[in-house]
């Protein structure tokens, strides 16, 4: 009988080498049962064979301080992979923050939706180990680099994952607002805001103001009026690659938001000028991820059929 040669067995994928050696885990820790979700995750990633750290203020609101705690640059520098632990908001807020580094992310959802969070914690072992092993899907999500002018000079600078929305305040009227594409002038709006979201926010604000869902591999971003007082005032698909620059002509308490986690308070004549960032976040999905199961699943498409 011959036997098979040792080199044509393929290992288990356990004992499979690993493509992520340094995990850090970024735990939602304000969450019911964060503190013992994120040492459950630890656990299993040190028996993976990883070395296994905790994002600084996870590590102190948790008290799981036998891991080594760093900061986002820490992370950039040292990690290998992340493990967001949370809902969508905490991906939007380190996501921002870590794509400079070039780190990718899984997102472990513990929150209510997780359109990016997708992994369920109730199957993120069997889930997780072969992304470990380098088995994933990469989806790779453009970001937007804004700043706000004020007479000639920069007085605040941001980034978005989803959307920058420009708003009115409490007051019950309008605000105006001159929009401009590379330069060309569009439209001066009469509405209650203005949504310019990419195409991970086109299922977010965008989606439920009326804009379209654009799909993550498309290069574009959608703008998006919200309750516009001229009815044929649509939503309109743009390029990434160009401007946008919105302009306050009138209203009252006009503020700009950016994926609702940051806000300034906006002057008439201040511009708020939108660019694709030179930045992308980096999202690592198990192998088989589609983004219409996501849709199917998170909208609830097909109920009853």
């Amino acid at each position: 009988m011959t036997m098979p040669d040792e080199t044509s067995v393929k290992p288990s994928r356990k004992n499979r080498p690993l493509r992520f050696a340094h995990v850090v885990i970024v735990g939602k820790y304000q969450a019911p049962g964060a503190r013992h979700a994120v040492d459950d995750i630890a656990h299993f990633l040190h028996q993976e064979g990883c070395d296994v750290s905790l994002e600084q203020e996870t590590a102190l609101n948790t008290g799981l301080l036998q891991y080594p705690a760093l900061d986002v640059a820490a992370m950039g520098r040292s990690c290998d992979l992340a493990l967001v632990v949370g809902g969508d908001g905490t991906m939007l807020g380190f996501g921002r923050r870590l794509a400079r580094y070039g780190l990718p992310l899984v997102g472990i959802n513990q929150g209510r939706l997780g359109f990016i969070t997708d992994i369920a914690l109730d199957a993120y072992q069997d889930k997780l180990r072969p992304i470990l092993r380098g088995e994933f899907e990469e989806d790779p999500r453009a970001l937007i680099a804004a700043s706000v002018w004020r007479d000639g000079r920069c007085v605040f600078e941001a980034t978005a994952l989803n959307d920058v929305v420009v708003n009115r305040g409490g007051a019950a009227s309008m605000i105006e607002l001159r929009v401009e594409v590379d330069g060309h002038f569009v439209a001066n709006q009469r509405a209650d805001g203005l949504i310019i979201a990419s195409a991970t926010g086109s299922t977010a604000y965008a989606l439920s103001a009326g804009g379209p869902m654009l799909h993550p591999a498309l290069g574009g971003w959608v703008m998006v009026p919200i309750a516009p007082h001229t009815l044929s005032n649509r939503p309109v698909v743009l390029p990434s690659d160009c401007e946008i620059a919105v302009e306050i002509v009138s209203g009252r308490d006009a503020s700009a938001n950016f994926d609702m986690q940051s806000l300034t308070s906006l002057l008439h004549g201040d511009r708020i000028v939108v660019r694709r960032s030179e930045h992308a976040l980096r999202l690592l999905h198990p192998v088989g991820w589609n983004y219409f199961d996501t849709l199917r699943k998170k909208l609830h498409w097909n109920e009853g059929a």
